[in-house]
């Protein structure tokens, strides 16, 4: 298979590597508006540079391109990608405003292409590891949750809202992704945020449709090393990950009336492989056989809307309930 990578910098690198790794597909192209970044990712990766996207889709040859440019720039080259009638794998947030994604969305559907958006902690083992214990029924009917996402401040064109979205649109969402996957719809949204320079914090509440609450926090600013932390708790157990542990999963199982102790505790340590290549290579298997990705594009919408309904929050000090929320709470 025939792949692209729009976008030479940090993530369209991370794309471009892991392209490079996969069997059966061949990178032909990348492309940058700074011809230097396309011509040295060229250089890296074998493929052939670029500096204009209109030069690239007349010229190069390939089925399916990774859109990894700033936020703000995701609708408008996600449609001409689906016009050319190339597959699309986009980078997360899939847009800035609801209106912009229903557009993507609907124009993929018009050209007969695939949109895929990377929300890649799916891909992580240990959030893999806990939506599976959640579908196993192992813990029982989760009730409450905890994820955190925590590092330093980015700059650049993440300090511009009107790029970004800022720390909730651009990294708590993909904690809000991951506990929509877990716990279901999402009835109502809390949400406060702390901004001011080199500093976005947030702390955002959600009350599920099953009953079950998450506190979710993430921060742009934090003087230490990045790291995430992610905790469910159900009727017959918690699960945890925390990022700086070196055995990062955990599950605390209730006693039973046969446990000689009060809680089993098993730790893991999963073989490791890129998230964002095997994320890379299930999509592109996904154009292949044409079945359902993991995270669809509906997906990137929900996660989207909690974002948004985040943002509203913390600028209204309200709650904000969701679309038909008040039928199911």
């Amino acid at each position: 298979m025939k792949v692209a990578v729009l976008g030479c910098g940090g993530m369209g690198g991370v794309h471009a590597d892991c392209y490079a790794k996969l069997a059966d597909v061949q990178l032909t192209s990348v492309c940058d508006l700074r011809g230097e970044m396309a011509e040295k990712l060229a250089a890296r990766t074998g493929a052939k540079a670029y500096d204009s996207f209109d030069r690239m889709l007349e010229e190069a040859d390939f089925d399916v391109i990774s859109i990894a440019l700033p936020t703000y720039l995701h609708k408008e080259f996600t449609i001409k990608a689906a016009k050319a009638r190339k597959h699309i794998i986009c980078e997360k947030p899939i847009a800035l405003a609801a209106e912009d994604a229903k557009e993507m969305i609907a124009v993929c559907e018009e050209y007969g292409v695939r949109l895929f958006v990377g929300h890649v902690v799916r891909f992580f083992p240990d959030y893999a590891n806990i939506i599976e214990t959640l579908e196993s029924g192992k813990l029982g009917r989760p009730g409450v949750a905890h994820a955190s996402r925590i590092g330093g401040h980015p700059g650049r064109w993440f300090a511009d809202d009107a790029c970004s979205g800022g720390v909730i649109m651009d990294l708590m969402i993909h904690d809000l992704d991951f506990l929509r996957a877990c716990m279901g719809e999402v009835v109502s949204v809390y949400a406060k945020n702390a901004r001011k320079e080199g500093l976005d914090y947030a702390l955002v509440t959600l009350r599920f449709v099953n009953g079950a609450v998450a506190n979710v926090e993430s921060n742009w600013g934090y003087p230490g090393p990045f790291h995430t932390k992610a905790e469910i708790a159900g009727s017959k157990g918690i699960i945890r990950t925390n990022s700086l542990k070196s055995s990062s999963l955990q599950i605390v199982k209730q006693a039973t009336s046969a446990d000689a102790n009060a809680s089993v505790v098993i730790s893991e340590s999963p073989g490791f492989r890129s998230p964002y290549e095997l994320q890379l290579e299930h999509f592109l298997a996904c154009v292949r056989d044409g079945n359902k990705p993991i995270v669809t594009a509906d997906d990137a919408f929900k996660a989207l809307e909690l974002a948004l309904a985040a943002k509203e929050s913390a600028l209204t000090g309200k709650v904000v309930y969701l679309k038909g929320a008040e039928d199911n709470g």
